[in-house]
């Protein structure tokens, strides 16, 4: 089997083989393994200490920065305190500088007690209890062996946890399911206790012993799982839920946050009372000796247990489910279900879970509950996603300032207190997080500081320039000291003045005060006459160059054509130098032409680009198929840029426009939200292409090809079946699965307004 050996994170520890229940749904006891009648009752002092040292060994050789040991049973509580003291004892020291422990215990708590509670409290032994609801519930299983209830001692139990003195130690509450009970009593019984955790468990089933179903429906436990939900979200969510958290992980691109559901790797090893090393307990319920590994803690390292071929297959992710998983859209939120619960005796674990029905019918459930608050606004809101895209760059900014640590000095925090007071005062900063180059340079100087490159100072310095700017735009605010270099200051998305040095090096560098004024600004140089820049007449002051517009007229927006800024190179090509007026003046006529085609064309995109799109950078052509296409850099612009080089007809500008936005609203949104997850892990036919592809490229094409569907009839034809692949891609989050549908719903408007149009 390939792949990395994964180490173990997390022990679970068999301190005592015996129980003092005889719960009837027990896989230890009452399923097909029966090899706890040969353990040894409580676990020996050799088998503790070898356990310490091996998990130390193993947490040294990995690096791993923490462990996690679970005491488990049989009942635990029954090895007693003195035994459990010493459990406790080897590992802390045995771990002590080497990795932090976490030590659990779980427990039916029949047995606990003041004592059992203060020896935990010297170790920050959490504890987490069974209990399957209220009593009719608990009843139906976890009796003692004469029939006896446990649900008053359990209560009892859980009633001593939640005092004060011991309310840190309370894990949580382990309730397994059982379709015959009313699922909101049930929650509601468990809710009532606080406690700070509740995990429903599918009980263990295999296809050779399948799950009861009363009213013989396949999705008898997603219902009931569903109905706590329900009950469960219109309380407000009181208590996390780790099975319904792992699903809101998943559909959002998340982990999965419980070894049931997603295709993490398992990383648990048993330990059972006589030393032996096991996988993972629930296997116990496949067959006799399905969990054994022929390994010990006295004999063996847990190395040698992670490389054993029944560990391994846990371990490989996509490649341990069966062919009918891997083809499924939901296999990265369930993962092909427990692992023990896809066993038959014909074909071992190569099958989907005997709970697989139920299991999909959770996740969409769950979708459709939560979709709402699972997508967000900017998957189809213009509006919010250029917001959002904004305050990913503002995020940047604060990343910058905890990463310099003060390390810029007075100018950075005089900078700072200043983009403080603006954001406080008003909607100036809008102009500083909406310049889409504000973010490639923020990236940059990050990147900078946290390598401690000696650029990262003089990079991060560039704020005082871009909130000068911003005050210009807007038409006032205080004085901002601006350092600058080669003799030129740079205001983005506005201009750059060649500062008058008179007999001094054109490499000047130092500072200069701006000061926004109406209809431009001054900069004053110390000792020298300061320069006042008219914006609406730029030829009024020597050295001063503008960041010039086109479009504004016919429908067309007004957009900047910088050609200025030292960061608009991020578009993954050549960008080219400063245009003559002749070549701007081209520009201006082909866009307003080319707009003008699009608002016919495309009225609904042509409108969203108008209010998103703010700045055209010119690119070098290239000799590619589509040599004016966009294609963002490593660190890309911020919502709102477009790199093209112009081509010769307003026709194929049009075309360049519309597919350059749609690569350039795929990257913000990308920026924003998680549309797919484990890109690569499976490949996609697309109708353009004669390989397989990730669902990113194949998300990438369709994107751009529905938006040119009105003005490419190839790109029409394709579109349907790309889209089809899209919904069917495990990979896609609730946000990508939203997108499709929005994509599928452009698609269809699109084409049948030119149908609308042919017939006219």
């Amino acid at each position: 089997m390939t792949g990395p050996l994964v180490p173990f994170r997390e022990i679970v520890l068999k301190v005592h083989s015996r129980c003092d229940l005889a719960c009837d749904h027990c896989y230890i006891y009452e399923h097909a393994d029966q090899s706890w009648r040969t353990r040894p009752k409580a676990i020996s002092d050799e088998a503790i200490s070898w356990t310490a040292l091996r998990l130390a060994e193993h947490a040294k050789n990995h690096a791993l920065p923490s462990v996690s040991v679970i005491l488990h049973g049989g009942e635990p509580l029954l090895a007693g305190p003195a035994r459990l003291r010493r459990v406790c004892e080897e590992l802390t020291r045995a771990l002590d500088g080497v990795a932090d422990l976490d030590l659990r215990i779980h427990t039916n708590g029949l047995q606990l007690s003041p004592r059992y509670l203060d020896l935990f409290c010297e170790y920050d032994l959490k504890v987490g209890i069974s209990l399957d609801g209220d009593q009719a519930a608990n009843d139906r299983h976890r009796r003692f062996a004469d029939g006896r209830t446990s649900h008053p001692l359990v209560l009892k139990a859980v009633d001593l946890l939640r005092e004060e003195r011991y309310r840190h130690l309370y894990l949580g509450l382990l309730c397994t399911v059982d379709v015959a009970n009313d699922p909101v009593a049930v929650y509601d019984a468990l809710a009532e206790l606080e406690p700070p955790r509740i995990d429903f468990l599918l009980p263990h089933a295999t296809w050779d012993q399948p799950p009861a179903r009363p009213d013989g429906s396949p999705t008898a436990y997603a219902d009931w799982l569903l109905t706590v939900f329900d009950r469960w979200d219109a309380d407000g969510r009181p208590v996390p839920v780790r099975l319904f958290e792992s699903v809101f992980s998943t559909l959002a691109g998340g982990p999965s946050l419980t070894e049931s559901l997603g295709l993490a790797p398992t990383d648990l090893v048993v330990v059972e009372t006589d030393g032996a090393l096991e996988q993972v307990d629930s296997l116990k319920s496949a067959y006799e000796g399905a969990a054994a590994t022929g390994f010990d803690v006295m004999r063996h390292a847990f190395d040698e247990v992670a490389a054993h071929p029944g560990v391994r297959a846990r371990q490989l992710g996509l490649a341990s489910v069966s062919d009918a998983c891997r083809a499924c859209p939901v296999v990265r939120s369930c993962g092909g279900g427990l692992y023990t619960h896809r066993y038959r005796t014909s074909n071992a674990f190569d099958n989907t879970s005997v709970y697989c029905t139920d299991l999909e019918a959770l996740i969409r459930g769950v979708e459709r509950r939560t979709a709402a608050e699972l997508v967000p606004l900017a998957v189809t809101e213009p509006g919010a996603l250029l917001a959002d895209d904004q305050d990913v760059t503002r995020m940047l900014s604060g990343a910058l300032t905890d990463e310099l640590a003060g390390r810029a000095g007075e100018p950075w925090a005089d900078a700072w207190d200043l983009l403080v007071d603006l954001d406080e005062s008003g909607d100036v900063l809008d102009d500083v997080w909406g310049h889409p180059y504000t973010r490639p340079w923020l990236a940059r100087a990050l990147a900078a500081a946290r390598d401690e490159r000696p650029e990262a100072i003089p990079l991060a310095l560039e704020l005082p320039a871009r909130l000068a700017a911003a005050q210009v735009r807007h038409g006032h605010g205080p004085d901002v000291r601006v350092p600058y270099g080669d003799g030129v200051l740079r205001l983005p998305a506005i201009g750059e003045l060649t500062l008058d040095a008179g007999p001094a090096p054109a490499t000047e560098r130092g500072v200069v005060t701006v000061r926004a004024v109406e209809g431009g600004f001054t900069a004053a140089v110390p000792g020298r006459e300061p320069i006042r820049v008219l914006l609406a007449d730029p030829r009024a002051t020597a050295g001063w160059r503008p960041v010039r517009t086109v479009g504004g007229r016919d429908g067309a927006p007004r957009l900047r054509l910088d050609d200025l800024d030292p960061y608009r190179d991020c578009h993954g090509r050549a960008v080219r130098d400063r245009l003559d007026e002749a070549e701007v003046a081209d520009w201006d006529r082909l866009l307003t032409e080319a707009w003008a085609l699009l608002r016919s064309a495309v009225p609904r995109q042509a409108a969203e680009a108008a209010v998103c799109l703010t700045t055209l950078t010119p690119l070098e052509p290239s000799a590619g198929d589509r040599p004016d296409a966009y294609e963002p850099g490593e660190h890309g612009p911020g919502y709102g840029a477009l790199g093209l080089a112009l081509p010769a007809s307003p026709a194929e500008l049009a075309g360049e426009l519309l597919r350059g936005l749609r690569r350039t609203k795929l990257h913000a949104l990308r920026q924003v939200c998680e549309l797919y997850a484990q890109d690569g892990q499976w490949l996609h036919p697309v109708p353009w292409r004669d390989v397989e592809v990730p669902v990113s490229q194949l998300l990438a094409g369709t994107f751009e090809r529905v938006g040119l569907a009105a003005l490419d009839p190839v790109a029409a034809r394709s579109a349907p079946a790309a889209l089809d692949a899209l919904e069917r891609a495990p990979e896609l989050t609730a946000s990508g699965l939203r997108l499709v549908d929005e994509l599928r719903k452009e698609l269809t408007a699109a084409l049948a307004a030119e149908q609308e149009r042919a017939r006219g």
